[in-house]
């Protein structure tokens, strides 16, 4: 018997998923998750915030700190190799006292968090598209179309729908598309971080990009030193997310209890240095902040949109695999609707179709306004990263020591300033439904399969 799926019927789980992805692909589905290319959106405005040098040093120490958090979630990941990973982590090392509790709020962090992802990778990958139709037919000046917010949403809606109908395929078709996402983000990478600062009619001085610290009050509204620099580093922190889908696939990685945290150590490890290098390519060569009608610039658009593509191709597949956890474990209302694998594929295709329908119920907000969808989106991020410290910083508690490879950490929680009354918001509702409801019923992850484990 393969050892993960031996370890997973020690925690009282048996076989259903297909488990047949090496580390490769898994690791192939968790670097399109993180993306380098992610957090373009924002570096327009984390660079007016608070000036090149706080957002170039910033990579670098969320870098370190995300490193923390890793480290722990691999270490954990390999004693738990579970598809409900962080909220079954938080139940067993919060222990049968506190575990329902903290696998309750662990749970909806962690599914929140996901499933608004999708939104967020479907948006910037609309406002790819929208830039791209522009600039190829002659920009706002020369007459070219600009997609109204009907054809916005269309294409939104689009994307969803597209990778969730290929997420209904066995899981090895979506490993496939990866690879090629590997390789379209390190060569289109390398293109954009190399010919970026020869192409540039200039480029900016080290100076300016290691030294330079600037607010924009004027522009940016925020006249807060500290505060602008907290709003600058939310690149970093939106980009350095998702290598947590490794873990969500452990059930379908053969080996999962070394491959599953190896797949998460140098995922993120190649998107550390390879983000780092796209940045600082960024921040040399540009002069303004505004794309000029080329050929140059929509061969760069193109290559961040097929990032975006790919990243929420696979952010489906590990929302998907969350929501399939939750719902085996009786979480999620309907839970026996959402935990039905396809007879021949085994892929939780109603799980994939939930994601996909909430995914496109969030995308509705765009017809009136668009703040609407991005605020709402904002605490993905806080959500998601709650999630992993919650489950990280319990990681000393009641950890196999027998089976974990590598040291415990954690990482300190970075608020998302933006939208933290929305956080505020959720987690109230997922608090009072614990106390007024889901404590009655929702006792954490239920076994599956009659076998004892040792350790508990």
């Amino acid at each position: 018997m393969d050892s993960g799926e031996k370890r997973l019927n020690e925690l009282g789980y048996k076989q259903e998923l297909r488990r047949e992805m090496t580390q490769f692909k898994t690791m192939a589905i968790t670097f399109s998750c993180i993306s380098a290319f992610s957090g373009t959106p924002l570096y327009g405005q984390s660079l007016r915030y608070a000036g090149p040098a706080t957002l170039v040093w910033g990579w670098m120490v969320v870098s370190f700190f995300t490193w923390f958090v890793a480290i722990a979630m691999a270490e954990i990941c390999s004693s738990f190799p579970t598809t409900g990973s962080l909220y079954f982590w938080a139940a067993h090392l919060a222990g049968p006292r506190w575990g329902p509790f903290a696998s309750w709020c662990c749970a909806w962090l962690e599914t929140i968090g996901v499933i608004f992802a999708i939104g967020a990778q479907a948006y910037s990958g609309s406002q790819a598209l929208q830039m791209i139709i522009l600039l190829a037919t002659g920009t706002n000046k020369g007459g070219g179309y600009f997609a109204s917010k009907g054809v916005f949403l269309c294409l939104y809606m689009a994307l969803i729908l597209i990778w969730a109908v290929l997420n209904t395929f066995k899981l090895q078709v979506i490993a496939f598309l990866n690879i090629i996402s590997i390789w379209w983000q390190v060569a289109g990478g390398l293109l954009v971080i190399v010919m970026l600062p020869l192409v540039a009619q200039s480029t900016q001085p080290a100076s300016y990009v290691f030294t330079h610290f600037e607010t924009s009050p004027e522009s940016t509204g925020v006249s807060s030193i500290l505060y602008a620099v907290i709003l600058s580093v939310l690149l970093s922190i939106y980009s350095l997310f998702g290598y947590d889908a490794a873990a969500h696939l452990t059930e379908e990685t053969k080996g999962a209890d070394r491959t599953g945290p190896k797949a998460i150590l140098s995922s993120l490890g190649i998107i550390s240095v390879f983000g780092w290098a796209y940045y600082l390519s960024l921040t040399f060569s540009i002069r303004d902040l505004e794309f000029q009608n080329s050929t140059g610039a929509v061969v760069f658009l193109c290559i961040i949109w097929g990032s975006y593509f790919f990243c929420g191709l696979s952010t489906t597949t590990t929302a998907a695999r969350v929501v399939h956890a939750l719902s085996r474990d009786n979480g999620i209302p309907f839970s026996p609707i959402w935990r039905k694998l396809h007879p021949r594929t085994k892929v939780p295709t109603n799980a994939v179709w939930l994601c996909a329908a909430i995914g496109l119920l969030l995308g509705l907000p765009i017809l009136k306004l668009d703040v609407v969808f991005v605020g709402g989106n904002f605490p993905t991020r806080i959500f998601a990263q709650y999630s992993f410290v919650f489950s990280a910083s319990l990681s000393p508690c009641k950890t196999d020591r027998s089976k974990r490879t590598t040291s415990e950490g954690y990482w300190p929680k970075a608020l998302r300033c933006l939208s933290c009354r929305l956080s505020v918001l959720f987690l109230t509702v997922v608090m009072l439904w614990w106390a007024l409801d889901a404590r009655n019923w929702f006792k954490g992850p239920v076994r599956n399969i009659d076998v004892q484990n040792e350790n508990y």
